[in-house]
Formats: structure tokens, sequence, C-alpha cells
């Protein structure tokens, strides 16, 4: 029996939860389903999270009530990469913590270099994230699988949410890895 889109993105969001990329009630995700998306709720708790509560946002219109504060930002992604079909924000320690001093990120591992040549890290201050993430990570996204907004949390995007996934899944081994090495004074 096949999943639908909405029951895939409930259960791709639990697993960010699940596997320790996310807290209990954050970050977002988001499903197209041709001209409209299917996002997180604001404030949603990854553990509870059932398909009934998700918010069905057209992909050229404005914010939609109970929708993800980013749901703007998924909307303006969907418009710039037309081929764009899974939007997933994580906060995955290690991608964080590894990005926090304002560069781009450069893999060091088979695995990192083999999906990403660089991730860009984008600065944006936190008191005016609201304004400026949506054109500033859509943007990023156009040329990249994957973004990081410095101190908040890595974007993915695919053609399907698993895809997001493994790339969020990838860039946070990538980043673990980094992290080990350098605490093991191999780098």
């Amino acid at each position: 029996m096949p999943i639908n889109i909405q029951q895939d993105l409930v259960r791709h969001y639990r697993w960010l939860r699940q596997y320790g990329y996310n807290d209990s009630h954050s970050c977002n995700a988001s499903v197209r389903d041709r001209e409209q998306f299917w996002v997180t709720p604001t404030g949603a708790c990854a553990d509870l999270l059932e398909v009934g509560q998700l918010v069905r946002c057209p992909v050229d219109g404005g914010p939609c009530e109970g929708a993800s504060l980013d749901a703007a930002l998924h909307a303006l992604v969907y418009r710039k990469n037309p081929q764009a079909n899974a939007l997933l924000h994580s906060h995955g320690a290690y991608s964080v913590a590894m990005t926090m001093q304002g560069k781009d990120f450069i893999p060091r591992d088979f695995e990192g270099q083999y999906y990403f040549d660089h991730i860009p890290v984008i600065s944006i201050p936190y008191d005016r994230y609201l304004d400026l993430a949506a054109d500033a990570v859509s943007e990023a996204l156009v040329e990249h699988k994957v973004a990081v907004v410095r101190g908040h949390g890595v974007y993915a995007v695919a053609e399907s949410i698993n895809l997001a996934y493994k790339w969020t899944c990838s860039f946070e081994l990538s980043a673990k890895t980094s992290f080990l090495a350098g605490q093991a004074g191999t780098l």
C-alpha cells in the first residue's frame, strides 16, 4: 500500500526528532503537491504530529494561518526551484556547531565530498531572521542541495522528501566526522 505525501512528510519529520536532528518542537518540513505544498504547523511537536495537522499553502500565495513561521521561505524555495518537491529544516548539533564561524563547510570525509563540494553558510542577524531568511536561503538552495543559517540550522532541498532527508543526514555525519577528526588531531 503506497504512502501518500502527507504521511511521508510526517514520518520524515518524526525521524528528524527520533534521530537527534531536532528537539521536540523545533524546525519544519514541507512537501510540494503541484501548485501547493503541505507544511508542518508552527510549534509542531514531532513526537505527536498527525497528518491532519499539516497546513496546505499555495506555492504562489501568502502565508497560511497556523503554518510554520518558515512557510514563506518554503514557498519561495519552490518558486525559485521548480524541481524541488521537499524541504527539510533541522538543527543538527554538529552541522550547526561546525558552521558557527560563518565559513562555508568543506567536507573532509569521502562521503561528504562525494555529495557536496561545499555547503554555503548564510549569516543573518537573529533579530532579522524572519525578514531576511526566505530570500537568502531560497537563493542558496537554487544552486546547492543544502544551506545553513549560521547558528540556527540546516535547510535541505530535493526532488523527494527521502532525498532531502539523505542530504540532511549526510551533512550531519560529515560535520560530526570533521569535529571528531579535529578532536583526535587528525585534521
